[in-house]
């Protein structure tokens, strides 16, 4: 197994005149939310509208800005959401993945769409 990273395009949907960004983000399947660094966000307007109370990877504890909204567009899939403002590169985590419906190919170290539903996202609402 190995590090997948995508690339993606972002954008504010409150600007509309704001050009979309395409980003290389690093899929994290263990991760619940999108990461962005706090230079992408400036650079698509976002404004922190919440904190969120935040399990780093050493188990501490931090209250960490989330913005929105965002729009994403992969491939043939657009999803909406908000985003964690940290770090120091883009994370892809399951919530934005989930909603386009995005899998994780390990052994090809890429993400893509959902095989089973290539022409549109599938989810489950029971």
């Amino acid at each position: 197994m190995g590090i997948a990273y995508t690339n993606l395009e972002i954008s504010n949907p409150k600007y509309p005149e704001l050009e979309a960004l395409t980003i290389r983000a690093l899929a994290d399947t263990g991760a619940v939310h999108m990461c962005l660094p706090e230079h992408v966000a400036l650079q698509l307007k976002l404004e922190p509208i919440d904190h969120k109370e935040v399990t780093l990877a050493d188990g501490s504890h931090k209250a960490i800005p989330y913005a929105g909204p965002i729009q994403f567009k992969f491939k043939n899939r657009i999803g909406f959401g908000g985003a964690l403002i940290m770090g120091d590169e883009p994370l892809l985590g399951a919530i934005p993945m989930e909603d386009m419906d995005l899998i994780v190919i390990p052994k090809l170290r890429k993400v893509d769409v959902n095989p089973s539903y290539p022409n549109i996202a599938s989810s489950l609402a029971k």
